[in-house]
């Protein structure tokens, strides 16, 4: 696949999952402050956005700021995913614009794809049945493949290196696309290829120098390929 402003054939495709193929950072966004109000706690709504492809570092210290205890933060944490898989089974969970589009696009070019993401194992699962697009991916790494092969989460490299290595295509053939900043220093510590379809926050200067394009959402990517 020739895509204008890249030099190189795009022979593979990895993408990050929420946020970017599915509406789920802002189904979360909207139970981070459901599951806040439940408990009482006196925040403001914008708070949360900072969970918004957090780095495991950035979430632990969220949590110590903001929780007295664990035994609380984990009722938080829980009620928030409980509260996105029961709206996922209500139809809520969404393909993002273009999506659909994108996928049929690159399995038409005989494009080998799949799904790197931060989420767990089941989440993605729940979510890829939810949306109809389970099919379309060769494999998917989550963070069950980060604690079973004990590697780094993003923004570390380890998790996209280790889906390169599961694509068996060289590493400039390759195209990943991710929403985040977190996904887009993964990416380019990984070095590879990466377009920034940006979700629940703008793009930041440090994103378009890491990124090869930024993108408004996948219907944009498509004009230019």
């Amino acid at each position: 696949m020739q895509v204008q402003g890249i030099d190189d054939d795009i022979n593979g495709i990895l993408f990050d999952m929420d946020g970017l193929l599915i509406n789920s950072e802002r189904l979360y966004w909207e139970a981070n402050i459901q599951a806040a109000k439940e408990d009482n706690l006196d925040t403001p709504k914008n708070t949360y956005l900072k969970l918004y492809g957090a780095t495991e570092k950035d979430m632990q210290n969220f949590y110590h700021k903001y929780f007295k205890t664990s035994k609380e933060r984990d009722r938080f944490v829980k009620r928030t995913d409980d509260l996105v898989w029961k709206w996922t089974d209500e139809g809520k969970l969404k393909l993002q614009p273009g999506v659909q589009a994108a996928l049929d696009k690159f399995q038409k070019l005989n494009l080998p794809m799949a799904i790197v993401s931060s989420n767990y194992e089941d989440v993605i699962e729940h979510a890829m049945w939810a949306t109809g697009i389970r099919n379309y991916f060769n494999f998917h790494l989550s963070y069950n493949d980060v604690q079973k092969n004990h590697i780094k989460a993003k923004p570390a490299p380890d998790i996209y290196l280790l889906a390169a290595k599961k694509l068996r295509i060289p590493k400039k053939q390759i195209l990943v696309f991710e929403d985040s900043s977190t996904g887009v220093e993964a990416a380019k510590n990984a070095n590879l290829k990466c377009v920034m379809v940006p979700d629940l926050m703008p793009a930041s200067d440090k994103d378009r120098k890491n990124a090869v394009m930024i993108c408004k959402d996948f219907f944009d990517f498509l004009k230019k390929i």
